[in-house]
């Protein structure tokens, strides 16, 4: 099959060229690059919703919960779970994706694992490429889970329009770890496993650190409590400083308190994600938020491509380990080998520049 046919088979909704095309792009197999070109064209319709947090606080179950509900309203998912890479094959180790059984059977949900293949953040462009897939194969709804490995998740708003930070009770130590990166990402704060002791003392300390002291209840927060309808008026301390929450586009990320398993809340939180969504597009942050993708995906490429192009320079110069010879032996220095290597591509790249800006002679 040639990369026009699978491209061709994937807006025409075939799942098994879906499935391929994926393989193709996490592989970054050859062609790759030509058949996510194909793509943009056919983007830019679902929602991409992250959800992010430590392991063990029930991302995958909440997923699974998520896709029913979005299903149950007649919406197609697709689900991209980020899991850890083995050290030996660079692939995915794959996860207990033993909870998400509620959709088993469903051709209208799609899931897919991927390998975090070393990013950090456990989302690489690879993921972002993914997800272009199944918006152009028209996935009404993308739900990407990371692996849940704490301050590098922040790469989830690369990628996603609404991310969502997952805790569970007794969680205090890590809101104290998030506080100084993974919690200023969040769009929605869940708290499942919410019908556990400290889920109370879980929601105070969340809305503490976002700053939304107060003693009334917020509406979006206290409609999802029911089950804690003795207890909010500790855990539902909202509202009263909502300017102090608010990003700068107005916007206060809401805490949902979730028993995922049993499904509770999870209607809930899909209505948070809708409001949000909603509000990203009346506040026009929608498109600047895929401007920035954009932007950042460029950053990334070139990275990589750079990467390449200077590791095959230094494999045509006898390799890096004979390059680290010569600074052992005080014959240079890794700064004077980094200028040799990067100053003829920095010079041809500057004489191109200058060629194609150059005026025209006339005739």
């Amino acid at each position: 099959m040639t990369d026009d046919d699978l491209l061709a088979r994937l807006l025409d909704g075939d799942h098994r060229a879906l499935a391929r095309a994926i393989t193709t792009i996490e592989n970054r197999a050859p062609g790759h690059r030509d058949l996510v070109s194909g793509l943009y064209d056919h983007t830019g319709n679902a929602e991409v919703i992250g959800i992010t947090g430590s392991p063990g606080a029930g991302k995958s179950t909440l997923v699974d919960k998520v896709a029913k509900t979005y299903r149950d309203q007649g919406l197609t998912v697709g689900i991209i779970g980020i899991d850890p890479s083995s050290p030996f094959t660079g692939g995915a180790v794959l996860g207990d994706r033993i909870r998400m059984a509620s959709n088993i059977g469903d051709m209208d949900v799609f899931f897919r694992s991927m390998s975090a293949r070393g990013s950090l953040g456990g989302v690489s462009i690879a993921t972002a490429d993914a997800v272009k897939a199944l918006d152009a194969f028209g996935k009404d709804r993308i739900i990407v889970e990371t692996v849940g490995a704490g301050q590098n998740e922040v790469d989830i708003i690369k990628t996603a329009d609404t991310v969502t930070v997952l805790l569970q009770p007794g969680s205090g130590d890590d809101v104290q770890m998030l506080k100084a990166g993974i919690l200023e990402i969040a769009d929605v704060f869940v708290v499942n496993k919410a019908d556990l002791d400290g889920a109370n003392r879980t929601v105070q300390e969340l809305s503490e650190m976002i700053g939304l002291r107060g003693s009334a209840g917020n509406e979006s927060t206290a409609r999802h409590a029911d089950h804690h309808s003795g207890e909010e008026a500790v855990a539902l301390q909202r509202a009263d400083s909502d300017a102090e929450a608010e990003d700068e586009s107005g916007w206060t990320p809401p805490i949902i308190e979730t028993v995922a398993t049993r499904g509770e809340g999870v209607e809930e939180f899909v209505e948070a994600l809708a409001d949000h969504r909603a509000h990203l597009e009346s506040t026009g942050e929608i498109e600047a938020k895929r401007r920035t993708r954009y932007a950042e995906e460029i950053r990334t490429l070139l990275r990589e491509d750079t990467a390449d192009l200077l590791a095959e320079e230094i494999d045509a110069r006898g390799g890096i380990d004979d390059l680290a010879a010569a600074v052992a032996a005080g014959e240079t220095d890794p700064y004077e080998i980094a200028d040799d290597l990067l100053d003829p591509i920095a010079e041809y790249a500057r004489r191109t520049r200058d060629t194609d800006t150059a005026e025209p002679h006339p005739e």
